[in-house]
């Protein structure tokens, strides 16, 4: 008896350690389970002073998640299968989702804590900010102050070039900045940025969204970079007769239009790495199911993670 006491005794205070009570406890357990094919277990447990039910309450509990464990599983699971469709999302914008589909109550620092633990990343895209002079073809008259009041006070737009199956195409779109909503577009073969086609048919589709949505005198600032499309005659006689007052950025700045330069790098990351694109048979079809989901879908940070026509409609905009 004498040796089975000394043998437990030892087990229990190794020289040099220190455990918080829960640790103590489950190392009670621990050595009751060990010593048990050798002494009675009643026997160990009167020994050590622990109770014989919370023993056999751990032992049908050893190998089980606790709440807490489950919950992080799950968030795991939420994480991983938001950052397989959308590789490109920060876990700000992976917690917003999150939080939209499930309904949990969950912080950003949870979300970012987990991500780092799965070794998930936004696959962030690289920027290159070039400088140059001054635009004298238009006065820049935004001059850095994009805050609008309202829809279709300030209206930016831009050109780049979608890569599919082999072709290029030139996708001129338009982006309402008071909710950064894509609010018209066209594609067409690339004339590397001179497709005159396609940016009057976006710029058209634009002008009547402005008509259409009740906004027909109310002046709009329209913004651009010196583009040649841009700053064509041909292009000026569309908006004649509206109320466009037009701003362009200085040559080679494109600081000077962030809006437009942020969302085009954001938006061809998840074309190509969520959408993939390059892969799809009707590149008409393709952008316009990424429009319909930019709008409608797409939680913003800058909205305070609501949609751009969720957040226009909270406004009581049309």
């Amino acid at each position: 008896m004498k040796n089975r006491e000394l043998t437990i005794k030892k087990r229990l205070h190794p020289g040099g350690c220190s455990y918080s009570t829960q640790e103590v406890i489950r190392k009670e357990y621990e050595i009751v389970l060990d010593l048990s094919g050798e002494y009675n277990i009643k026997s160990l447990c009167k020994i050590i002073n622990v109770s014989r039910s919370g023993y056999y309450k751990w032992i049908n509990r050893k190998g089980k998640l606790n709440n807490k464990q489950k919950n992080r599983l799950e968030l795991a699971e939420q994480i991983k299968n938001i950052h397989k469709h959308h590789s490109t999302y920060g876990y700000r914008a992976i917690a917003a989702n999150i939080r939209k589909l499930t309904g949990w109550y969950l912080s950003d620092n949870l979300c970012h804590k987990v991500c780092k633990s799965l070794n998930i990343r936004s696959k962030a895209r690289k920027t290159y900010i070039p400088r140059g002079k001054e635009c004298i073809t238009y006065p820049n008259i935004i001059n850095g102050n994009f805050n609008p009041t309202r829809p279709f006070e300030v209206v930016v737009s831009d050109t780049t070039i979608i890569h599919c199956k082999g072709k290029t195409y030139d996708w001129n779109f338009y982006v309402d900045t008071y909710n950064n909503e894509i609010i018209s577009s066209d594609v067409s073969p690339s004339k590397h940025g001179a497709g005159i086609t396609n940016h009057f048919e976006a710029y058209k589709s634009f002008l009547k969204e402005k008509i259409k949505r009740g906004y027909k005198d109310h002046d709009t600032i329209f913004h651009t970079d010196q583009g040649a499309i841009y700053s064509s005659r041909a292009f000026n006689k569309l908006h004649e007769n509206y109320t466009i007052k037009r701003s362009m950025s200085r040559a080679g700045t494109p600081t000077d239009n962030p809006v437009i330069e942020s969302l085009n790098g954001w938006i061809k990351n998840e074309l190509y790495k969520d959408f993939k694109i390059y892969l799809t048979e009707d590149i008409n079809i393709a952008i316009d199911t990424y429009i319909k989901y930019f709008n409608t879908q797409r939680l913003a940070y800058s909205l305070k993670y609501k949609t751009p026509i969720q957040y226009r409609t909270e406004q009581g905009f049309t």
